[in-house]
C-alpha cells in the first residue's frame, strides 16, 4: 500500500537533524504544494512539526535546561537565501552586533539580496529581504562586507576612534587579497578606514 503525504513527508523530516528548517517546496515530490501545506498543518497539529514561520517549518532542537530551541534569524534568512539560490548581507544594527560595534540585538533584522524582496514575520521578530544592486553583494571577504554595512550604518559624521578600532581589529580576521578585492566597493570614506588594515597587514 503507498504510503501517504503526511506519512512521505514524516519520514523526511524524522531523518533530518534536529533543527533543521523545511519548506514546502522541499517535498514537493511527493505531492501538489496545496496537498503538501496541509500535510504540514495536520502534522503541526499533531506536533509532528513546528511551524517557525509562514510556509517555514522546523524539527525544533530540544534542550534539558532551556526547553525548545527556535531557529535564529541567521538561521532562518540562510535557509531562505539558499532555497532561493540568492545572496543575502546583514546590514544596518545587525552588521553592527555581529562586529560587536553594538551590543543591541535588533528584533527587526534587514539583509540586502539580490533575490526577492519579501518580509517573514516570526512570533516576535521580523527578517526582512531588501533587493538591492549587485554592487552591494559583490564583496568577498565576510567581515570586509559587514564592515562596508555597519560604516554605512553609522555614517561618515558619526563614526566614532573606538568605533574604528574594533572594525580594524575585526579586519585583521579578513583574507588580504578578499580586503583588498572589498575596498575598491567602499565609498572613498570607508576605503580610508580598511586600507588601515591593509597597511598593518604589510607592517606585522
Amino acid at each position: 500500500m503507498s504510503k501517504s503525504i503526511d506519512d512521505q513527508i514524516l519520514i523526511k523530516v524524522r531523518k533530518a537533524k534536529r533543527g533543521s528548517l523545511f519548506f514546502v517546496s522541499d517535498f514537493l515530490h511527493f505531492g501538489t504544494a496545496k496537498a503538501v501545506g496541509k500535510a504540514l498543518e495536520r502534522m503541526v497539529e499533531k506536533g509532528e512539526v513546528s511551524r517557525v514561520a509562514r510556509g517555514i517549518y522546523a524539527r525544533l532542537e530540544t534542550h534539558e535546561m532551556f526547553g525548545t530551541v527556535y531557529p535564529t534569524t541567521e538561521e532562518i534568512a540562510k535557509a531562505v537565501a539558499k532555497r532561493d539560490e540568492a545572496r543575502i548581507i546583514p546590514t544596518g544594527v545587525l552588521a553592527m552586533n555581529v562586529l560587536g560595534l553594538s551590543t543591541q540585538i535588533p528584533l527587526n533584522v534587514v539583509y540586502l539580496t539580490d533575490g526577492s524582496a519579501r518580509t517573514i514575520k516570526l512570533t516576535n521578530r521580523t527578517i526582512k529581504f531588501k533587493k538591492t544592486s549587485p554592487k552591494n553583494l559583490a564583496t568577498i571577504g565576510k567581515i570586509s562586507g559587514l564592515v562596508m554595512q555597519a560604516l554605512k550604518a553609522i555614517g561618515k559624521d558619526n563614526v566614532t576612534g573606538e568605533e574604528i578600532k574594533i572594525v580594524l581589529k575585526q579586519l585583521e580576521k579578513e583574507e588580504p587579497y578578499r580586503l583588498q578585492h572589498d575596498i575598491k566597493l567602499a565609498p572613498e570614506w570607508i576605503r580610508v578606514i580598511m586600507r588601515k588594515a591593509l597597511k598593518s597587514e604589510e607592517d606585522a
